[in-house]
């Protein structure tokens, strides 16, 4: 290697790592101001005078929008650039940030939530695509999305946390205004990475109509489920929104059959990876969003906890989660995507089967909280790796933000269906009473339900996933051919082509350049053999 292929090397090893941590911190801001919010809610109303029904939008204006406009912000990253949209979303979500701070009206403090809900719907997407395009299939790509997951999870854990805290000791405006110096992290990451060169894709248009279709009928989704906490499910208002949705949703699913230039390229779903990964996103986060909405519940109402205490209970379900990643790293290659799946859900179904089992009025925290947050949470992080691995096989790297953004809107609805669905179940089993013993009776049967939704999740991958599915790529190890590593039937997995394709192909650029972006470096420092 002359000593000008050396500093190429090295400058690639930096950008990559930079990469790293600019999706990283994208994916924990995302993850944090999703969560931060809710505990300074009381404050938020006593301050700006809110009623009831309009502090409510403080949570639904960002939850619309951001599930609203994912599919149109992942494509937009494919069509015009990673670092276009990577700095236009971050714009956004700063400002908005820095808006909602100084906010002294509820209009004002809920537009701001519409905005940055805009801009995370521009980042997410861009987040997991990043991981995707810059790091090959096996090893590499398992520890980026095995960092990626406990990104997540850390964001979750430290947006309940530092709610409480921030709220206590400087006020609700700390939440909002806490994002504006991670946004400018971000940023500086993001121009270390060198994603600066990246260029729009020539002769690629956006489809106009797919994107007006499925924004509005996503957004009417998204609406109608989140209004069912005020408006009954069988209210003319829900009927028709969702009846709406539905209309809107199909109409967008014929335009992407017909138009040359899709938003959502209808072959992508024939892959059983990609279906097997949205299906049991969808899943996985109807159950857990539910899930971690009744634990915080039951904690306040039922345990009598405090805000900042219920912030700190959450920590191990935190810390589980970065466990359950550590070991999907290892583990995927042995198993496969459809077992570690399978394996996962029925965990985590099972820790929701303790809090369900436990969740009294006269329950504590080591067996109704810290026990049943570590099992469900290990098996929630194991997830993240062969989920990531599934969403993306057979996706060329052009159509990684489609992949990104159909598999973010697969957690978003999924989250706001089975939040939507079980808070009517609690409900119904709570009744009138609001004694703790009635109260914890209905978070109980909303945990059951929760349980069944993981169990099935891990019968979705079990048949829709290849059972050993360890592709060639992995099985070899790093710089050994993929022949070499066939299996023995000489029967290759329906993985491998896509993996050896993925490995083999020069994907660290948006715009696939190897002369610009000769290799990858994986997560733990050792590169790549490719370029």
């Amino acid at each position: 290697m002359t000593a000008r292929e050396g500093e190429a090397v090295n400058d690639q090893s930096r950008h990559t790592r930079w990469l790293l941590v600019a999706a990283l911190t994208v994916q924990f801001l995302v993850a944090l101001d999703m969560s931060v919010v809710n505990v300074a809610l009381p404050d938020m109303r006593r301050d700006l005078g809110f009623t009831p029904q309009g502090l409510l939008w403080v949570v639904n204006a960002y939850a619309l929008a951001f599930g609203g406009l994912l599919m149109l912000g992942g494509r937009l990253a494919d069509l015009l650039g990673s670092r276009r949209v990577l700095t236009g979303g971050l714009a956004l979500f700063g400002v908005a940030s820095l808006a909602g701070g100084v906010a002294w009206s509820p209009a004002g403090l809920v537009a701001a939530r519409a905005v940055q809900g805009i801009g995370a719907a521009a980042l997410a997407p861009v987040a997991f695509a990043l991981i995707a395009i810059a790091f090959p299939a096996g090893p590499a790509r398992s520890r980026a999305l095995g960092l990626w997951g406990m990104a997540g999870a850390a964001g979750g854990a430290v947006g309940v946390l530092a709610g409480g805290v921030l709220t206590d000791l400087a006020g609700w405006r700390a939440v909002m205004l806490v994002n504006v110096p991670i946004v400018a992290f971000v940023l500086v990451g993001s121009a270390r990475a060198g994603l600066e060169r990246d260029r729009p894709r020539t002769g690629a248009r956006l489809d106009v109509a797919g994107a007006l279709l499925v924004t509005a009928g996503t957004t009417l989704l998204v609406l109608g489920l989140v209004r069912t906490s005020t408006v009954p499910w069988g209210s003319a208002g829900t009927l028709g929104t969702l009846g709406a949705a539905a209309l809107l949703l199909a109409a967008f699913a014929v335009v992407e059959l017909r138009t040359r230039t899709p938003l959502l390229r209808p072959g992508l779903l024939k892959g059983r990876p990609v279906l097997a990964a949205n299906i049991f996103c969808l899943l996985l986060s109807s159950g857990q969003f539910a899930a971690f909405y009744f634990a915080s519940l039951y904690m306040q109402q039922v345990l009598d906890y405090g805000p900042t205490a219920a912030g700190v209970a959450f920590l191990p379900f935190s810390a589980g989660v970065v466990a359950g990643s550590l070991v999907a790293t290892r583990a995927v290659a042995v198993l496969g995507t459809g077992r570690l799946l399978a394996l996962g859900g029925l965990l985590a179904a099972l820790g929701l089967v303790g809090f369900a089992a436990t969740a009294r009025a006269d329950g504590g925290f080591l067996y109704s909280i810290l026990v049943p947050s570590l099992v469900c949470s290990l098996g929630i992080g194991m997830c993240f790796v062969p989920l990531g691995t599934a969403a993306t096989a057979d996706v060329a790297p052009e159509e990684a933000g489609m992949a990104s953004g159909l598999l973010n809107s697969a957690r978003q609805v999924g989250g706001s269906l089975g939040l939507a669905a079980l808070v009517t179940v609690a409900a119904r089993v709570t009744g009138d009473g609001g004694r703790p013993a009635d109260l914890a009776a209905g978070y109980s049967a909303a945990f059951w339900v929760c349980a069944g939704l993981l169990a099935i999740a891990a019968v979705v991958a079990l048949i829709l996933l290849p059972g050993r599915g360890r592709t060639a790529v992995e099985a070899a190890g790093p710089g050994t051919a993929p022949d070499a590593a066939a299996p023995e039937t000489g029967t290759a997995a329906p993985e491998t082509a896509s993996a050896t394709a993925s490995a083999t192909a020069p994907v660290a650029r948006p715009e696939n350049s190897r002369k610009n972006f000769p290799g990858a470096v994986d997560p733990a420092g050792s590169r790549s053999t490719q370029g």
